[in-house]
C-alpha cells in the first residue's frame, strides 16, 4: 500500500526557464517571483531541488507525490500561446520526474483547448488541475465543460486548487493566502453542486484546502435551500487537508466523513501534518494517505 500526499508543487528547470523567459506576470526575475495578484514572491531554490524533494517525501513515508502548477501565478488565464509556452514546459519536466512525483495536468481556460489537454494527460498523469476561479459560476463550467467530458471519458480526477488572487494592494502579505484563495474555494464548492455535479455525473473531484470549509456551511446552506440542501455526502468528491490542521479537519470529518478526506500539504508552501490521521487515530491516516486517494485516482476501493 502507498501512502499518498496529493497535492505538493516543484518547479523543474524548463518551468524556471519559461518564467524568465518572461517580461510580464507571471516571470521570474532571478528567483523573484512577479505575478499580477500578489507582492513580488522570493522564491527559495532549494524547495525545488528534486533530489532533496524526494528526500522528504520519503522521510514522510510518502510513496507517492502529485505535484500541480502553481494556479496562483495565472498561468490557465494567459492567453493561448502564451500559456502553451508554459504549459509545454511544465508538462514536458513533470512527465519525466522521478518516483515519488506524479503530476496533475494543467490546461488554459481562457481558451480552451481540449485536444492539446488530452495531449498532456497522454503523457501518464494523474488528472486535471483547474483554478477554482475559473469554475465559480455556471458560466465557468460552459466554458470548462469540454475538459470535463475528457475526465469523465477518461475516468480520471480533477483537482480544484485557488487561482490568482486580486490586487491586494494596502494589504498584508498573508491576505490572499486567507481571502481570496478560501474565497475562491468556497465559491467553487457551491457551483459544483449547482452547476458541475448535474452536467458531470460521473466526475470525481477534489477541492484543495478542505474546500475553503465550505462543507461546513452545511447547516445554512439546508435553511436556504430547503430540500436541495439536504443531500448526503457525494461519494466521488473529496477535499485535501493543505494548510489545516486537527480542529478543521476533525470538523470537516464530522460532516463529510472519513471517507472524503485525503492528505495535501501544498509544500513547500507548508508542511504535512505530522501527525497524518490529525488526531483521529490510525484508521483515520489510513483512510486519509491510502484508501481515499486510491478511490479519488483510481475510482477503485
Amino acid at each position: 500500500m502507498t501512502n499518498v500526499d496529493v497535492h505538493q508543487h516543484l518547479w523543474t528547470d524548463s518551468f524556471v526557464e519559461a518564467l524568465r523567459a518572461r517580461s510580464e506576470p507571471p516571470f521570474l526575475d532571478g528567483w523573484t517571483l512577479h505575478t499580477v495578484g500578489e507582492p513580488p514572491y522570493e522564491v527559495v531554490r532549494a524547495d525545488h531541488d528534486t533530489a532533496r524533494r524526494a528526500e522528504l517525501a520519503a522521510a514522510d513515508g510518502l510513496g507517492r507525490v502529485l505535484l500541480s502548477l502553481s494556479s496562483p501565478l495565472g498561468v490557465e488565464w494567459l492567453p493561448a500561446a502564451d500559456a502553451r509556452t508554459l504549459l509545454d514546459a511544465y508538462h514536458r519536466d513533470a512527465a519525466a520526474l522521478p518516483r515519488p512525483f506524479g503530476a496533475w495536468a494543467a490546461a488554459c481556460v481562457r481558451d480552451v483547448d481540449a485536444d492539446a489537454t488530452a495531449g498532456y494527460l497522454d503523457l501518464g498523469l494523474a488528472g486535471l488541475q483547474l483554478p477554482a476561479n475559473a469554475l465559480a459560476d455556471a458560466a465557468g463550467y460552459a466554458r470548462c465543460a469540454p475538459l470535463l467530458d475528457l475526465l469523465e471519458e477518461r475516468d480520471l480526477p480533477l483537482f480544484v486548487h485557488p487561482g490568482p488572487a486580486a490586487d491586494p494592494a494596502g494589504q498584508p502579505g498573508w491576505w490572499p493566502a486567507m481571502v481570496p484563495y478560501v474565497q475562491q474555494m468556497h465559491a467553487a464548492w457551491f457551483a459544483f453542486r449547482a452547476f458541475g455535479r448535474p452536467r458531470h455525473p460521473r466526475l470525481r473531484v477534489c477541492f484543495a484546502l478542505l474546500a475553503g470549509l465550505a462543507p461546513l456551511h452545511g447547516e445554512r446552506f439546508a435553511a436556504r435551500a430547503g430540500g436541495e440542501g439536504r443531500g448526503g455526502a457525494d461519494p466521488d468528491v473529496f477535499v485535501e487537508t493543505s494548510s489545516y490542521g486537527p480542529r478543521a479537519v476533525e470538523a470537516v470529518v464530522r460532516v463529510l466523513g472519513t471517507a472524503a478526506v485525503v492528505q495535501g500539504s501544498d509544500r513547500p508552501y507548508a508542511e504535512p501534518p505530522q501527525t497524518p490521521g490529525f488526531g483521529l487515530g490510525g484508521a483515520a491516516a489510513y483512510a486519509f494517505r491510502i484508501t481515499n486517494p486510491r478511490r479519488l485516482l483510481t475510482g477503485r476501493a
